[in-house]
């Protein structure tokens, strides 16, 4: 299937074929028939992809403090690494689609296959969406109004903010899409409506949708003007649905509003304010959330969980629900809203539009409504033009997941070995594909059953969300494949358990099964040399490793207990296999105690774990999430026989008290990513010794998941009252 995407590096606009997406649970599978490109929202988009880095930077001024921070602790080859990467993944576009479903996922209800929906979805083909973010288009609403839905409800969601009441006065400014909308909407509910724009052609549009209207190409006053038509007084509220970096649509909006105004900001505006205009008007300010109540929310819009109406009357697939309903009543029409029309494979020419004279609605059009449904096709060639050799007795690697981490390390990592890349299995099929084509993998797919049938598939790289990896690794064993997770290897016991019974059957079978998890650091050149120094002077070591992780919001989904797992389990886990590295030796006892989290507050991600070996080894983990980002994320000190050895954040290790010991230095972080995937391959080319014995790798999960679930009640291990929980 065809899906647009920009280029955030020079703004360059694709049409990338990609494999059809399959719905997950609490997924719905939608084929399209017309998507709508808002013309403010992405052509800011466009704009800010074409700019040079300087611009790029001097539009995010926040985001240059991060990178400034970043090369402080991480060096600057490491940053410009993570800039460049950032800025080459292209985005998917689009936002307000309408089309028919396809396919339903487990779990959803009130939506069936041939449902003709409205959603969120992106300018593609093919679209996988959560249900709350659709909505059933009645019958009476043709495709080209309904594609205008959402845009239509970030206008109401402003509305609904402003609260305007019948015969009230609302000054509109900016009159694009949602501006046109408000429009509309407002007139509907009785309200007297000031629209203000530059534009003859939309200020002709919003006459004939019954508003008064201020002229700014001819000098005209929307202040004067707003005083006229409200007898002194000033309007009730003002809409600000403009795009622009000047602060003067606040300013005329302050002295437009009356005494106790509203002033809802919908768009994008400067945000100098004048302190004078507020205070006389004691007036209000608010900045609009997209769609309404749920944008943002994992709880609502990816698992489902509705607001109830009672206590959240208007939700955001309730705002959906509402413009179609005016729509159906004929109190908003489209049809002057439509400028332009498009296949969707030229999609770069209707983007061209926006910035090639006046555009208003440009409609994306996939030629699906009214055909049959087909079978979209699942995979997609990556390499048609330059076919294979026969087996070449080199390891054919396919990946399972293609986000940031598996794009940015793993895959070139696997590129600088003597591996061959073939298949590559991401969920909506696009980060699979830029990934696929980027590093010459064979085929791009949403199906992961075709990673797990292929016979020219050895290795399986699992880089999926955290609560997947048990499952796939064991799918991946009894198929006869190698396995290499990036960690965790699993999130509960339970399931670590039956990945073991997986790795055993194997070998009762005779496959010589091999198991591989990412705990890169142990392959840290950094890391080997104090290894061989402390292997050398033959004494039991004490460690203390300091991390300082830094904050993540409660509700990414590593926080999620059941798909993330918590960062103990998701992050921790890396320096319990390490200090296990160091000690050279099984783990004898382990124990964690921490900050307990107040309402709203991180706590289960700051941690004290304590170690002991059974060679005398000790270890102790302070695992912090209450930090600052100014300070380097880690510091591993290890004493040891009268010396002691730091490591910095894997850019320097240094001795004092061991003349033996030279100092290590990385001009970059050297956390040991390419070195641990060098190693997995040569271990499936050369049959040599796995670079970490499988007993070890569920050693280490084990102890880390028994040490997470009883200190963090979210997991199911305990209440998290104990003053020092214990395992082992």
């Amino acid at each position: 299937m065809k899906q647009v995407l920009q280029s955030l590096k020079d703004g360059s606009t694709l049409v990338e074929t990609v494999p059809a997406p399959r719905p997950g649970r609490g997924q719905v599978v939608v084929r399209t028939h017309k998507t709508l490109i808002s013309a403010g929202t992405e052509r800011m988009l466009v704009d800010f992809g074409k700019a040079n880095l300087l611009d790029k930077a001097r539009q995010q001024p926040e985001k240059v403090a991060e990178v400034i921070a970043k090369i402080r602790t991480d060096g600057l080859a490491t940053t410009l690494e993570a800039v460049q990467s950032k800025l080459g993944q292209p985005i998917p576009m689009g936002y307000s689609n309408v089309g028919t479903v396809t396919a339903v996922g487990a779990g959803v209800t009130g939506l069936a296959v041939g449902d003709r929906v409205v959603s969120n979805g992106h300018h593609a083909e093919m679209v996988r969406v959560p249900p709350n973010l659709c909505a059933k288009v009645p019958a009476g609403v043709a495709d080209d109004t309904a594609v205008f839905t959402v845009v239509g409800a970030i206008a109401l969601q402003g509305i609904r903010l402003a609260g305007p009441s019948l015969g009230e006065t609302v000054a509109v400014t900016g009159l694009g899409l949602i501006g046109l909308m408000a429009v509309q909407l407002l007139r509907a509910q009785g309200v007297r409506v000031l629209g203000i724009d530059m534009d003859p052609a939309k200020l002709d549009l919003a006459r004939r949708f019954g508003a008064e209207t201020v002229d700014l190409a001819k000098a005209e006053d929307p202040v004067a003007k707003a005083a006229a038509l409200t007898d002194g007084h000033g309007v009730d509220a003002v809409l600000l649905t403009a795009a622009t970096k000047s602060s003067t649509p606040v300013a005329q909006a302050a002295r437009m509003c009356r005494k106790r105004g509203r002033i809802v900001l919908v768009g994008v505006t400067g945000l100098s304010l004048n302190r004078a205009d507020f205070y006389e008007k004691e007036l209000t300010f608010q900045v609009s959330c997209s769609y309404g109540p749920g944008r943002y929310d994992p709880a609502y819009e990816q698992q489902g969980q509705d607001y109830p109406i009672g206590f959240v009357r208007w939700t955001e697939q309730r705002n959906f629900q509402a413009v179609l309903a005016m729509m159906a009543s004929g109190a908003v029409r489209t049809d002057a809203l439509v400028s332009h029309r498009f296949p969707l494979d030229r999609a770069a020419d209707a983007y061209g539009a926006l910035s090639g004279g006046p555009a208003l609605g440009v409609l994306l059009e996939t030629g699906a409504d009214g055909l049959p449904d087909t079978a979209p096709a699942e995979s997609v060639s990556l390499d048609q033009d330059s076919p294979r050799p026969a087996a070449d007795g080199r390891v054919g690697v396919s990946f399972i997941g293609a986000g940031n981490y598996a794009g940015r390390v793993l895959a070139p990592a696997v590129a600088k070995t003597v591996a061959r890349f073939e298949i590559v299995a991401s969920g909506g099929g696009v980060s699979g594909t830029l990934m696929g084509r980027a590093r010459g993998f064979r085929t791009s797919t949403t199906d992961t059953d075709t990673v797990f049938a292929d016979p020219a598939t050895d290795l399986v790289v699992v880089s999926t969300p955290h609560n997947s990896h048990a499952a796939l690794a064991a799918r991946a064993l009894e198929a006869g494949k190698a396995a290499f997770v990036e960690k965790p290897l699993a999130l509960t016991r339970a399931d670590i358990d039956a990945l073991e019974r997986a790795y055993d059957a194997a070998a009762e079978a005779g496959r010589s099964p091999f198991l591989m998890v990412g705990f890169n650091r142990r392959f840290s050149h950094h890391v080997q040399a104090l290894r061989a120094r402390l292997d050398a002077r033959s004494a039991p070591p004490a460690m203390v490793m300091t991390v300082n992780a830094g904050a993540i919001p409660l509700d990414h989904w590593t926080q999620d207990p059941a798909q993330g797992g918590g960062r103990l389990i998701g992050e921790a886990c890396h320096f319990v296999d390490l200090a296990r590295y160091l000690a050279g030796a099984p783990i004898a006892r382990a124990q964690i105690d921490g900050l307990r989290p107040t309402t709203g507050a991180h706590g289960h991600d700051t941690a004290t774990i304590t170690l002991g070996f059974a060679n005398g080894a000790v270890a102790t983990i302070h695992y912090f999430a209450n930090g600052h980002k100014g300070v380097a994320k880690e510091r591993i000190e290890v004493f040891q026989a009268g010396a002691v050895y730091a490591l910095d954040n894997f850019r320097r290790t240094r001795a004092v008290g061991d003349k033996g010991f030279k100092t290590v230095r990385s001009r970059g972080q050297d956390k040991g990513n390419a070195a641990c995937v060098a190693a997995t391959i040569d271990r499936l080319t050369r049959a040599a010794p796995a670079p970490i014995p499988a007993a070890e790798l569920f050693e280490v999960s084990r102890t880390v998941i028994d040490l997470a679930t009883r200190f963090d009640p979210r997991l199911g291990g305990g209440t998290g009252d104990d003053d020092g929980a214990a395992a082992g």
